[in-house]
């Protein structure tokens, strides 16, 4: 049931394909979902995804432009990142955590909770998120989940240190149509003045991208890299 609910929400914060970055009404009805479930059920890890959840909910009017163009995560004003759901969101994951039976969807709240409470994603906590991701990787391990190690990886030890991660999880075989991968490798190429290698990522990123928002946004990174 939590990964049903966690589907929902996803498809709601980030959708697929369309025209639009995000879908309210998926994401709120998760939310509502999770809320009546811990109500019924307060376990760590329903606990653990609503405050997931919150904790991502809070950053939706920083996420994109009035146009609806996509912002990155490190470029987003926090002043409009929701305090309230971030409150409860932290609130949540430290009764989830101080059970001793945490598990992924409550490692990844507190990955969440790191960032919130950072004022900008240069003073975020990278060695703990780090620390977090090992962990989760231990409890449930995937190659998604190597993948936002790497990122992380990334901005506390340089982008070439990030990048050899990504390197290696491509190198493997794994995520090979995932225009994440792709993507989170072309900026730290772009960051590292490997142009040509930045410019092969952003467009195999972008021919497996079907959501308009983040289409314009690798377009413009190509573009960006072209002048």
């Amino acid at each position: 049931m939590l990964r049903v609910i966690y589907l929902v929400f996803n498809e709601g914060y980030s959708a697929s394909s369309g025209t639009s970055l995000t879908r309210h009404d998926l994401s709120a009805e998760a939310i509502r979902l999770a809320r009546l479930l811990t109500e019924r059920l307060p376990e760590p890890e329903a606990l653990g995804l609503l405050a997931l959840m919150l904790l991502h909910e809070s950053r939706r009017a920083a996420r994109s432009t009035p146009n609806g163009d996509l912002i990155l995560l490190e470029e987003q004003d926090r002043t409009r990142w929701n305090r309230a759901q971030i409150a409860e969101g932290i609130a949540l994951v430290e009764r989830a955590l101080s059970s001793g039976r945490a598990g992924p969807y409550s490692i990844q709240a507190a990955i969440g909770a790191l960032h919130a409470e950072a004022p900008s994603a240069a003073e975020t906590d990278w060695a703990q998120i780090v620390a977090l991701y090992d962990l989760l990787q231990r409890v449930e391990p995937s190659p998604v989940v190597e993948l936002n190690r790497a990122v992380a990886v990334a901005m506390r030890d340089g982008a070439e240190a990030g990048l050899a991660l990504v390197d290696s999880i491509l190198a493997r075989g794994a995520l090979p149509d995932y225009r994440l991968a792709h993507a989170a490798r072309a900026d730290l190429c772009r960051r590292l003045g490997k142009k040509a290698e930045a410019l092969e990522s952003y467009r195999r990123a972008l021919a497996l991208c079907r959501q308009e928002p983040e289409r314009r946004f690798l377009q413009r990174r190509l573009a960006e890299l072209k002048n």
